[in-house]
């Protein structure tokens, strides 16, 4: 998924670097700050943290995350806090050290991922479900930034990113779709008729299978807006399925989740273009949704 990140990337990036060279003290610190003995790491999951089950003193057992804190997941503990472990992994602590952001987590065994599980079609009813407990009113004073500023920031980096490798001749999408496609992507947070709380990278290997529920959602990246943009990431890790039928797709799960179908496949469209630099065959899928 792209991340947006406009300018400074190499600083960052020299950042993200320094804080992985002090992870082997951040490991130490954090498991005895929580009493814990910490088992071998997980070996699947994203790029920007590093997670491992652990016992506490008790025997209980939990999850440590520690993450180098970046865009993207800037408010996970806050999500999890407010929904209160109602169809998300419950949070027992978090703490915030300069870049570091930890969390201590209840942990869902057996574990197996969603998409490991199921037929495709039936995750598609797990993700609804889930979806629809998870869209909630925060309370006034939260701090969740806007789903504006997300797609702002990722459309600026789609054209920035568009326009490199136009320069550097390589095949890209058609610019007529480039512009609608960025453009509504701009526009559609501003023109939702409901604003809730947002998920935004909900898919198959971010829900596991539990004891205290069949399915828990691990990994949120809260935002607060439309809940239309809520079902993209879970289209977009069917690729096979994007490509047979977006619209077909599209229509599927805005009527499981009493959604307007021509808004969710204006947002699919949109996605795709921003996608699409790095994920060529979103541009043929991009053609199909075009309004």
């Amino acid at each position: 998924m792209h991340t947006g990140l406009m300018s400074g990337s190499e600083e960052l990036g020299a950042a993200e670097r320094a804080w992985r060279a002090h992870l082997p003290t951040l490991i130490e610190q954090f498991a005895a700050r929580w009493s814990l003995a910490l088992e071998p790491r997980f070996t699947i999951g994203g790029s920007a943290s590093w997670v491992a089950p652990a016992r506490t003193r008790t025997g209980e057992r939990v999850v440590l995350k520690l993450g180098w804190t970046h865009e993207e997941a800037l408010h996970e503990a806050d999500g999890l806090r407010l929904w209160d472990a109602n169809g998300t992994v419950g949070l027992i602590d978090s703490c915030v050290d300069g870049p570091t952001t930890a969390l201590l987590l209840e942990i869902c065994e057996p574990g197996i991922a969603l998409s490991r599980a199921m037929a495709e079609p039936d995750q598609d009813l797990v993700i609804a479900r889930l979806l629809q407990r998870l869209w909630i009113q925060p309370p006034i004073g939260h701090p969740f930034r806007p789903l504006a500023l997300m797609c702002d920031q990722w459309a600026t980096g789609f054209e920035l990113d568009n326009a490199e490798a136009i320069a550097r001749g390589e095949e890209q999408i058609d610019p007529g779709l480039a512009r609608a496609g960025i453009e509504l992507f701009r526009q559609l947070p501003l023109t939702a008729d409901r604003s809730v709380l947002l998920v935004t990278d909900l898919h198959h290997d971010n829900v596991l299978s539990a004891r205290r529920e069949p399915w828990l959602v691990i990994d949120p990246k809260p935002y607060l807006g439309d809940p239309a943009y809520d079902t993209l990431q879970h289209m977009l890790n069917f690729p096979g399925r994007l490509a047979a039928d977006p619209r077909g797709l599209a229509d599927r799960m805005a009527g499981l989740l009493g959604l307007d179908p021509g808004r969710v496949r204006l947002w699919l469209f949109a996605r795709c273009v921003q996608e699409s630099v790095e994920e060529p065959d979103l541009r043929e899928v991009a053609a199909k949704l075009a309004p």
